[in-house]
């Protein structure tokens, strides 16, 4: 199913948010003791699956036990895996992995109808969210957030949509994401092993204001600070992973259907 036609995934405004974004930036350089990047090979991934498998093991050991391996969404054409990486030695010290609905409905839709305030817009869904425990991680955490937000700026979303569990969920709350349902609770997920979360959404167009008006402690790392160490790439997304073994000369779409049927 396409949701949007394939021509609009890379609009004129998408290169001239990323312009923007880097003239306000440009006063203030500031470098990271690591990096964070999109997954383009198949050792990136199992770099990403390996931090990702030991952050929910911490958390959810029972859910992390499917976590173990890359999974067919890893391997989707509208779907990019971010991973940061030491600069000291390599090592992965978090990930996380962004969806679009330009093709598909996203991966909450399995569970549950988004209201129509969202229906007809340009959304993602971040997922597998894991972090490395040392100190650095709070850092890590922050840059693989501001990645996902010059995605979305880079892609023209309209809204982040994000899933949390208590207390993740607060988290999502000081970054002034609302409430998609206001008045239900925690919802069980498919695509996170049925365990609760509560569903949230940030709209991408007025993000700098709002935080701006709200004076948010994170507004200039976000805004006023470029970082050169966060590399997302191109606006479009690049060539889908290859499913090893036998879906290798498949179409991504149809790869993962094999691979999960």
């Amino acid at each position: 199913m396409e949701l949007f036609p394939a021509a609009v995934f890379n609009p004129p405004k998408a290169s001239r948010a990323r312009t923007a974004r880097e003239a306000a930036a440009g006063r203030i350089i500031e470098r990271l003791p690591f990096t964070v990047r999109r997954v383009e090979t198949e050792a990136d991934l199992l770099k990403a699956v390996q931090i990702r498998h030991a952050a929910y093991a911490r958390h959810v050991p029972d859910f992390a036990r499917t976590l173990a391996e890359p999974e067919a969404a890893d391997y989707e054409d509208d779907t990019i895996v971010l991973l940061a990486e030491s600069k000291l030695d390599g090592s992965p010290l978090g990930s996380t992995r962004i969806r679009t609905n330009l093709y598909r409905p996203l991966g909450v839709e399995e569970s549950i109808v988004l209201p129509d305030w969202l229906q007809g817009k340009r959304l993602v869904e971040a997922t597998r969210l894991g972090i490395d425990e040392g100190r650095v991680g709070r850092m890590v955490k922050i840059a693989l957030i501001k990645a996902c937000f010059m995605y979305c700026e880079d892609n023209a979303i309209d809204y982040s949509v994000a899933t949390g569990r208590p207390p993740v969920d607060r988290q999502y709350e000081q970054m002034m994401f609302v409430d998609v349902f206001p008045e239900q609770g925690p919802v069980p997920l498919r695509h996170v092993g049925n365990i609760p979360h509560r569903i949230m959404a940030f709209e991408i167009a007025t993000f700098e204001e709002r935080w701006t008006q709200a004076r948010h402690p994170m507004l200039n790392f976000f805004f006023n600070t470029h970082h050169p160490d966060i590399d997302i790439g191109p606006s479009a997304p690049p060539p889908a992973l290859a499913l090893p073994g036998r879906f290798d000369t498949e179409r991504p779409s149809e790869r993962c259907e094999l691979a999960v049927a």
